[in-house]
């Protein structure tokens, strides 16, 4: 090393260079010739410094090693290929399953493992549990759209103004099913709701052609009602490319299958959601009368009522119903079981198309009426109906012999059970019109049935 030069030694004031010859230094023949000498150039002509190693000759393979180098070269990749063959197998047979199934619908295999030991092995039993679950409801869709309806009705609004009742008219929107055809008419099944206290009312089928509806038979109390379009307002285009829906069993549902809403949410036309049914016989309660209802969480919106609840096989299973919807939950949609609307169905389907008198010729009964609540016939043992209040002086309940404490059952066939009920009916009734009434009357012995026939009045009257 440079410290260790024997230059830092040398006597360098005394020294004269053309005579030194570095005894001590371990260069022998070098005499300092310049001195711009630098240190790499002595290390580099210095004897003992020591040689860069030298690169390790490369080894030549033998003939066996090469032979078994491409022996695993070629095992490796048939592993890899046999791999990539399993793979696209089991991706090809998935594949072929979801186009094989049924209506798009895959039948999805559950495996339970359960070890048990049988001397000193462990024995694997598999047990297969088979559960249907919706992968493509487009089929059901396709089948069952051209069976749902969209309803448009006109409606009579009041609203004050200053101390002035003014009427504007508005318009509402749900949605219906076709069940059923006679010789005549087109007849299709919706919720009471939609069409209650309508003055017009319009129905757009799948092509979106529309034609004029009258309401057939109504059901406050279930929210039912069927409308009837006439056959010859139709187009053969349109009867050709509708059809009538499959009505199925709400009775066998189990909670968790399966559930495909269809109906005119918010006004816009047939659109399609899908849940699950969420729970079965949902007890709702109004105005005193309670039924059971199929809870879903397939969305349901205004414009939805009236429309179809499906299941995976496209068969109605229940009636879809936004009137009992809160604002406050989200996922709870509700249905009338298409088992419990079926015989009321059959029963509006029979009734007389009936159309609305016009304002200035509607029926007058001239009574004030309270409902009997089911805690009233429980602590009064009376009668259910519309308690009278209230009989108006020349009326035409007056002239029938008609009397406050009276309860109505019945208004021309039509069961009733609330104020609103008779209400509904006599809009379909013009001043002049004879009718039948039933009613129960108290007496000493208790309620007694009567019948009257009543020629109604007008409000002029």
């Amino acid at each position: 090393m440079y410290e260790n030069n024997n230059f830092q030694n040398n006597n360098y004031p005394n020294n004269n260079y053309p005579n030194n010859n570095y005894p001590n230094n371990n260069y022998p023949n070098n005499s300092y010739q310049s001195p711009y000498h630098t240190y790499e150039s002595s290390m580099m002509n210095n004897s003992a410094a020591p040689k860069p190693p030298e690169k390790p000759k490369k080894k030549k393979h033998s003939g066996l090693k090469k032979v078994a180098g491409l022996t695993l070269s070629g095992i490796l990749f048939g592993f890899f290929a046999g791999l990539v063959m399993v793979i696209v197998l089991q991706i090809t047979s998935v594949q072929n399953v979801e186009d094989n199934s049924v209506d798009n619908l895959t039948n999805t295999a559950v495996i339970s493992d359960e070890l048990t030991l049988s001397g000193n092995e462990i024995v694997n039993e598999q047990q297969v549990k088979t559960t249907t679950v919706v992968t493509d409801v487009t089929t059901v869709v396709e089948k069952v759209m051209p069976s749902v309806v969209s309803i448009t009705g006109m409606y009579k609004v009041e609203d004050e103004y200053f101390g002035y009742m003014q009427g504007e008219e508005a318009t509402g929107s749900g949605s219906g099913i076709i069940v059923g055809k006679n010789d005549t008419e087109l007849l299709i099944v919706t919720n009471n709701h939609v069409v209650d206290e309508s003055t017009s009312l319009s129905v757009q089928f799948i092509d979106e052609k529309t034609c004029d509806a009258s309401i057939k038979g109504t059901d406050a109390n279930e929210d039912l009602a069927v409308i009837a379009v006439k056959l010859e307002d139709i187009s053969a285009d349109s009867l050709s490319k509708i059809q009538i829906a499959t009505l199925g069993d709400s009775d066998s549902l189990k909670v968790g299958e399966p559930a495909i809403a269809i109906g005119n949410a918010l006004g816009y036309g047939q659109s399609v959601t899908t849940g699950v049914i969420s729970a079965l016989n949902r007890e709702y309660t109004q105005d005193d009368y309670t039924t059971y209802l199929i809870q879903t969480d397939a969305a349901i919106n205004p414009g939805n009522s009236g429309g179809a609840l499906l299941n995976v096989a496209g068969e109605v299973i229940g009636i879809n119903s936004n009137k009992i919807a809160s604002d406050t939950v989200e996922g709870m949609g509700y249905a009338i079981p298409i088992s419990t609307a079926k015989p009321i169905i059959e029963d509006l389907m029979s009734k007389e198309t009936k159309i609305k008198a016009d304002e200035d010729k509607k029926a007058y009964l001239g009574v004030s009426g309270v409902n009997v609540t089911t805690d009233v016939q429980e602590t009064y043992g009376m009668p259910e109906g519309v308690y009278i209040a209230q009989v108006y002086d020349g009326s035409a309940a007056q002239k029938a012999g008609l009397a406050k404490g009276d309860i109505l059952i019945s208004f021309d066939g039509e069961k009733i059970t609330t104020f609103e009920d008779l209400s509904n009916i006599m809009q379909y009734y013009a001043s002049g019109d004879t009718v039948t009434i039933v009613y129960m009357q108290g007496s000493a012995d208790g309620y007694v049935q009567k019948e009257v026939s009543i020629t109604l009045g007008g409000l002029t009257q």
